[in-house]
Order: C-alpha cells, then structure tokens, then sequence
C-alpha cells in the first residue's frame, strides 16, 4: 500500500506544480507580458486548462462571484495538501 501512495504523493505533487504555473502564467498573460499570438504559449495554456479545468469546474459552479478573481486554484492546491499531508504522507510513512 505504500508504493500506491508514494505514486499517488508524486503524482499530486506533480498537479499542484502545474497548477502554480499555469496560474503565473495566466498572471503573465494578464499583464501583458506574454504574447498569446505565439503558437507555443497558446498549446502550453490550452494543455493546462484542459488539465485543471475539470478540477476547476465543481469549485468554480460552488464559489459565488469575486469580480474577476479565481480562488479555485488556491481551494484545489489547498485540498492537495490536505490529502497528501494527512492521508497520503501517514500511509507512507506506516508502510516503512
């Protein structure tokens, strides 16, 4: 059981890394800072959202409105931790 939660631990390590870019870069995008008319930064963004948005998607239809401020990522990054820190993290650490 402690190797499936070492895999699920990297895993949601892994997601919560995408999610932290993919929030700068919306930033950046946002600021104009970078270009959305270059080919590379359009696929990079299309691929995140098309990770996160399902993620996204309960939180966003549960949270009311804050004008143009998306705290789903931060609610998602906080779940994250809270599953690896008290589920995930004890099953390791009881398997060795």
């Amino acid at each position: 059981m402690g190797v499936i939660a070492s895999i699920l631990d990297l895993l949601l390590n892994i997601l919560q890394w995408i999610i932290i870019v993919q929030a700068i870069l919306s930033w950046l995008v946002a600021f104009n800072v970078v270009n959305t008319h270059n080919e590379f930064v359009r696929q990079l963004l299309a691929g995140l959202d098309r990770i996160t948005a399902p993620l996204y998607r309960p939180i966003r239809r549960v949270l009311p409105d804050f004008g143009g401020i998306d705290f789903s990522p931060f609610i998602v990054i906080i779940a994250i931790i809270v599953i690896r820190s008290r589920i995930l993290q004890p099953m390791i650490a009881q398997s060795y």
